[in-house]
């Protein structure tokens, strides 16, 4: 079971769709269940910085199976830390980004830059919506 294209674009835009009605400037991307980005999308203005925060946000959520920001208050925790370093250091322990579950399998993971905390993570979760 994986998510397709056709479905991570439509995440991406659902995303974009809830920064625009914050009236915020984000980057929005779709990872797969092996942490590989399948969709992206930066909105004009967005900060370069928000395209590696969405993507370092969705790696973090599929990784370990649940919102990055439940993973925050461990960030430096020396396990933490360690996978990070072993994963390659693209992941990014801090909330905006949540896994994507489909019949209860991780299937990938929405994550967004470029807000506030909460509201990367609301319009990660409105995308999956």
């Amino acid at each position: 079971m994986s998510l397709t294209l056709s479905e991570a674009n439509s995440i991406v835009s659902g995303a974009l769709a809830k920064g625009k009605e914050l009236n915020i400037k984000i980057s929005a991307a779709v990872v797969d269940a092996g942490g590989r980005l399948l969709a992206f999308q930066r909105m004009e203005d967005a900060t370069w910085a928000s395209v590696y925060g969405s993507q370092g946000k969705a790696v973090a959520s599929v990784g370990f199976g649940q919102p990055s920001a439940a993973i925050q208050p461990r960030a430096d925790a020396p396990i933490i830390r360690g996978i990070v370093a072993a994963e390659g250091g693209h992941m990014i322990p801090s909330q905006g980004a949540v896994p994507i579950f489909r019949d209860g399998i991780l299937i990938g993971a929405c994550g967004v830059g470029g807000g506030t905390a909460q509201e990367d993570e609301d319009c990660s979760t409105a995308g999956i919506a």
